[in-house]
């Protein structure tokens, strides 16, 4: 048994989040920013609708098992990409049976995966980089927290008191691992081994399972403290900080609380665009803060770093 932190396992409950309405109480402030976002960018109509419906079954091909404790988004992308013509078809297959139908961007990826999986993965990386990297220290100190807590419970606690804290659904009773209303059963002899254990923030409160044997079983849950993900920050002071990085760059890091533009900071703060767009090269530089292309804008974010300095400096 082991856990990872996955990027890909992000994309389908966030973009249901972005393209089901009501917005989730929970990522509403998340959900409001990046909607008009991905509607600009035409993301809410391209291949991904496709392949990610509303609700339901998702291709597994795309959420193949982590390769480590915390693989890089491009790591995973190319496993996607890797993905035997055989097993895409077989999951496009299951996802019409589920469906009644496929979506002309699925056809064309049932009828040819090896010149229309690039394409798939294509839109995956524009969805990530508008919709979760501006956001992911935040969304990765959040998980790496619920894993270290996990394991801290396995090596205290051992495997049972982990699975009776993971989630209601789940039961472990001499060395059998019970889902309430999975509809199969799986044993260790058509599985592959082990069992990949996947915190996720956008899942909402259930679980979400993959089996694709010969990889491992994998097991999505809740990551602890989602409720509070995006919850105001406490107030940073930036004259803690003026005299380490100067004081326009102290206030340009307190101001990106949320991801924004250099027309949006030298509107909040008053700064020229100029000295704006200055400022943040260097606090790029420094691996303070990093860019995301969003159509014809960049939105810069914090950092872990920069989260670290800040919590370090309003202490």
């Amino acid at each position: 048994m082991r856990f990872a932190v996955s990027p890909l396992w992000e994309i389908t409950p966030s973009f249901r989040l972005l393209t089901s309405a009501p917005a989730h109480a929970v990522h509403r402030i998340w959900v409001d920013q990046v909607r008009p976002r991905m509607a600009a960018a035409g993301l809410d109509r391209g291949p991904l609708c496709d392949l990610i419906p509303p609700s339901g079954y998702v291709p597994d091909f795309l959420n193949p098992a982590p390769s480590g404790p915390a693989p890089a988004l491009a790591s995973e992308l190319a496993a996607i990409r890797a993905a035997s013509p055989d097993r895409v078809r077989r999951d496009l297959d299951h996802l019409a049976r589920h469906q009644g139908r496929l979506g002309p961007g699925a056809r064309a990826l049932h009828a040819d995966p090896h010149n229309h999986l690039p394409r798939v993965t294509e839109a995956i990386e524009a969805y990530w980089e508008l919709a979760i990297a501006p956001y992911w220290a935040r969304i990765r100190t959040l998980l790496d927290a619920d894993v270290l807590h996990r394991a801290r419970q396995v090596a205290e606690r051992g495997a049972n008191h982990l699975f009776s804290d993971l989630h209601t659904s789940i039961s472990w009773d001499d060395s059998v691992l019970r889902l309430a209303r999975r509809k199969h059963s799986l044993s260790r002899s058509t599985s592959g081994s082990g069992l990949v254990l996947i915190p996720s923030a956008f899942g909402g409160p259930g679980l979400r399972t993959r089996t694709a044997p010969p990889e491992p079983p994998q097991l999505s849950y809740p990551a602890r403290g989602t409720g509070l993900l995006w919850e105001s920050r406490p107030a940073t002071r930036p004259d803690a900080l003026a005299s380490v990085v100067g004081r326009s760059r102290a206030l340009l890091l307190s101001e990106l609380d949320t991801p924004a533009s250099t027309t949006e900071l030298a509107h909040r703060t008053g700064l020229s665009a100029a000295g704006v767009s200055q400022c943040l090269t260097a606090l790029r530089d420094a691996g303070l803060v990093s860019a995301h292309r969003v159509g014809r804008s960049v939105l810069y974010a914090r950092t872990a770093a920069a989260e670290t300095l800040l919590e370090a400096a309003s202490g």
